[in-house]
């Protein structure tokens, strides 16, 4: 895949685990809010989200890919400016 070169270095089964994970995490962000129903679980996807941002930064540095590692950081800021807001005790 030209689009994600990064692939071809890890077994599908783990491509795989990363998509599902990064879907439950966005379905995290947004289902808990949408339907007032255990909106603890937002913080909880961003954190899994970020851990996965910082994983992936490590992939893309390894491989030497800096335009990704850009990328996963932007990702990664978002995750924690939604762990803030929803973690301490003033959340917006």
């Amino acid at each position: 895949m030209s689009q994600l070169p990064w692939v071809s270095d890890v077994s599908t089964p783990v491509v795989r685990l990363i998509g599902v994970a990064e879907l439950a995490g966005a379905l995290g962000l947004i289902l808990p809010g949408a339907f007032d129903i255990a909106t603890v679980l937002t913080p909880l996807a961003a954190t899994g989200l970020a851990v996965i941002m910082v994983l992936a930064m490590g992939v893309h540095a390894r491989r030497k890919e800096p335009q990704a590692i850009g990328f996963n950081a932007i990702l990664l800021i978002i995750a924690a400016v939604i762990m803030w807001g929803r973690f301490w005790p003033h959340p917006f």
